[in-house]
Formats: C-alpha cells, structure tokens, sequence
C-alpha cells in the first residue's frame, strides 16, 4: 500500500535534484565602506610646452576601506606611475577643463593597473583632484 504522501514527496525531490544549487560564498559581495587615501606629498612635475610645471593633490577612492593598507603600502609605485604621466603632458592642454578630466581619467586607468600588476586586484575606484595647479 502505498503512503498518500509520497508522491508529493518524490516530486519535490525531483524539483530539488533540478534546482540549482547557490553558493553563498559566489553571491556574496563585500559591504561598501568607502575609503579614501590621499598621495602626500602634492604631485608636481614639469610639463612640455604652453605652462611649465603642474601641482595637484590626488585622493584615491575604494568601496573597500579594508584593502586601504594595500593602497598605502604601493603609493610610491602609484606616484611614479602619475608622474610618468604627467611628465609626457602639454601643459596647454591641461589648462583646460576637458584636459583636466582626460588627466585624471589617465591617472586612474594607470593607478588601477598598477595595482592590479601588483595585488591582482585594481582596488582604486575612483580618482580625484583635491588641488589643480598649471603654471
């Protein structure tokens, strides 16, 4: 005789059997704490044509507060790698307001390979100019 029960016992079974299987370590995402990391002292570098030489101030920003000592253990590669940048730079061009944003947007897309070449992972969100000075 067979349990009233068991075929709905069975079909959930099956049902489960089919149904994929979330891993909560895939789905879980680290809780954004957003950190900010300032490169001190002031970048200042010399420029080619139009003004001659730039000092700006730059804040790092992470939605990884955690992974901030990461970030301060490699700011001197990170400040080589601006100033690299910088020093290629028209000073004409970065007068004005455009120049400014295809800087910073150069500056970051620099920062975050130079982290991901040396923690394989970018870390760096985001970067700002806190101070911008051409002469």
């Amino acid at each position: 005789m067979m349990h009233r029960g068991l075929p709905a016992l069975i079909l959930a079974l099956v049902c489960a059997a089919f149904t994929p299987v979330m891993n909560a370590a895939d789905d879980e995402q680290p809780p954004i704490e957003i950190g900010y990391y300032a490169l001190k002292p002031s970048i200042v570098s010399n420029l080619s044509g139009g003004p001659k030489y730039i000092r700006c101030d730059i804040q790092l920003m992470t939605q990884h507060a955690v992974e901030m000592p990461k970030i301060e253990l490699h700011a001197p590669a990170l400040r080589h790698q601006i100033l690299m940048l910088i020093a290629g730079q028209d000073g004409r061009q970065l007068l004005s307001r455009e120049g400014k944003e295809n800087l910073r947007k150069a500056a970051l897309a620099a920062v975050r390979d130079q982290l991901q070449e040396m923690t394989g992972e970018p870390l760096v969100d985001d970067l700002y100019f806190t101070a911008y000075y051409v002469k």
